[in-house]
């Protein structure tokens, strides 16, 4: 049986958000640690060849989304199982687990990176309509947010293959960065109604506090320590200086900005 994970919607009305569940940072193997983004290389490639496949899948949805006011069954299942697969390996990437994702789309049984998209939603036709204008604010949020990781993803590295762990403070930041660019996904994918929200954590959210129960996820609900918080605020202000530094790889428009933050793309 599997493990009852995080919080239960007691408030009538409360936004079904994408939800990802990972465990408590755990010891990992330094080996793996020292070598961790060649051993995913393959992972990388299968990702970057789903990803066409995703493109013609994004568009046919759309198309059906417009006329039945929500996604295919077929379409939506290679969506979320897509999105699941591309959040998996990130996590790996990123160093929040130690266990290697294995090359499927479905749920694989007992992986610690568990991503959480309600099935079959209503989708609002306007808003399906204007989709790719809409995503812009929170991609330009996911890309900043996302440099600003990786522009110290080897001092991350360093401390993690030191330790043997990631601290926790450094895991709450990551687990966030990681959770607002898979929310990020399963809009822009058409998964959910819900916009992106709460890099920062969940604490100001009453839904997620009163519907907090026991369980193995230390992400869902995702509070942020004082030092997480400060960590996702370093990440915003260098992915910004990053960003106007690099200014002209991104058009006016924000589309390259989406298309950079979107799983595979």
């Amino acid at each position: 049986m599997e493990p009852h994970y995080g919080t239960v919607p007691l408030i009538p009305g409360a936004e079904a958000l994408p939800e990802l569940d990972i465990p408590l940072p755990g010891r990992q193997n330094r080996l793996s640690v020292l070598v961790r983004l060649l051993l995913l290389l393959p992972h990388f490639v299968v990702l970057a060849v789903l990803s066409v496949v995703t493109f013609f899948a994004v568009v046919a949805g759309w198309f059906a989304a417009l006329l039945l006011g929500r996604l295919p069954g077929p379409v939506e299942r290679y969506l979320a199982g897509f999105l699941g697969y591309d959040t998996r390996v990130n996590a790996c990437a990123m160093l929040l687990t130690g266990r290697f994702p294995s090359f499927e789309l479905g749920e694989p049984m007992g992986y610690p990176a568990r991503v959480r998209v309600q099935q079959s939603v209503h989708l609002n036709r306007p808003a399906v309509l204007f989709r790719l204008l809409l995503v812009i604010p929170a991609a330009l949020v996911a890309v900043v947010a996302s440099a600003g990781w990786w522009a110290v993803s080897a001092l991350s590295w360093l401390v993690v293959l030191f330790l043997g762990r990631m601290p926790l403070p450094l895991f709450e930041a990551t687990a966030a960065v990681l959770r607002y660019r898979m929310r990020l996904g399963a809009y822009s994918l058409l998964l959910t109604p819900a916009y992106p929200k709460r890099l920062l954590g969940d604490q100001s959210a009453p839904d997620a506090v009163v519907g907090t129960i026991a369980g193995p996820s230390a992400t869902r609900p995702l509070f942020l320590g004082t030092g997480a918080k400060v960590l996702v605020g370093a990440f915003l202000v260098l992915g910004l200086v990053g960003g106007a530094a690099n200014g002209s790889r991104y058009g006016a428009d924000g589309s390259a900005a989406v298309q950079a933050s979107l799983p595979g793309f």
